[in-house]
């Protein structure tokens, strides 16, 4: 492996469609009151880039430096893993991934709220710096919350609320309770995607001593888990799109479409035995999310 095709690896490209899943349905939403903003809607999918290869490479250097990422790991072989990158290299890219992020995501903010709002800015500032935190500790340090049972949670709140409602707030300046409802959805999404990960590298985290949900409450609890992420994702988009969207055309329903691979999905969930068998279901649930977010902004593009 070249040291560039170890840095494309560490950046893990097939997760990057998943991140902007959020960014998709929370613009989407401002196509109906006529505020979408194209420029927020681009520094927004630079920011949240920034911010899952940023997580990547902390989770490469973290699992990497800790012994995690070892012979029992299921899965293509990480950079650090590799011997190709070293984690003195991982650590400036970290540092680099970090700066640029940062770049992307005060231009945003300044784009939205200009000089006028000082308050909404520092807001901003300051959930913009906390994700970049969130998305290096979550394998980094003695304290990384990754290994306590905690990155679900992490995903959640970034990937599906902080994500869909929050590029939706810069473009509106309003908040909509009811868009909880899809950013739950897109939110329990992503976290069936890592619930997912972790139930394939369930033998070296238990070894490692990292403490996913799977480790912890075992792999029974892990499908139920799965199972329910999905579910209760389904009828939050499905609930909100009846109740906000009542008198479109049927079609407006159908980003639910991409939840019928993820019934495939869930049957072979039930069934597995062998870890070995989950790596490929992790690009289907990410890209069946990415399929819904991206015809649910296409459709409502379309309408409004």
């Amino acid at each position: 492996m070249t040291k560039t095709a170890a840095w494309i690896s560490a950046a893990r490209l097939r997760t990057l469609p998943l991140s902007l899943s959020g960014i998709l349905v929370g613009s989407a939403l401002a196509f109906p009151p006529g505020e979408f903003n194209s420029g927020i809607f681009w520094l927004a999918m630079a920011t949240t880039l920034g911010l899952q290869i940023l997580s990547n490479f902390a989770n490469d250097y973290g699992d990497g430096v800790k012994g995690t990422d070892n012979e029992e790991r299921i899965g293509p072989m990480r950079a650090l893993q590799s011997g190709v990158i070293t984690d003195r290299e991982m650590k400036k890219g970290i540092i680099a991934t970090s700066i640029l992020t940062a770049l992307f995501a005060l231009a945003l903010i300044y784009l939205s709220f200009g000089q006028d709002d000082f308050l909404l800015s520092l807001l901003f500032i300051i959930l913009g710096a906390s994700a970049i935190i969130a998305a290096i500790k979550y394998t980094v340090g003695d304290s990384a919350y990754g290994y306590r049972g905690l990155g679900d949670l992490f995903v959640f709140i970034f990937f599906g609320l902080v994500s869909v409602l929050g590029v939706n707030f810069l473009m509106t300046k309003e908040i909509n309770l009811w868009l909880l409802l899809p950013a739950i959805s897109i939110g329990f999404l992503s976290s069936a995607v890592l619930n997912l990960n972790n139930m394939r590298d369930e033998n070296s985290d238990r070894n490692a001593n990292k403490k996913t949900l799977v480790v912890i409450y075992g792999k029974q609890f892990a499908k139920i888990y799965h199972f329910s992420l999905i579910a209760i994702s389904f009828f939050c988009l499905l609930i909100f799109l009846l109740l906000f969207f009542n008198g479109k055309p049927i079609w407006i329903l159908s980003p639910l479409l991409a939840f019928i691979p993820l019934v495939v999905h869930l049957k072979k969930i039930i069934q597995y035995k062998d870890p070995q068998v989950l790596d490929p279901e992790l690009k289907k649930v990410a890209l069946s999310t990415f399929a819904l977010s991206l015809s649910f902004f296409m459709i409502l593009l379309f309408i409004y």
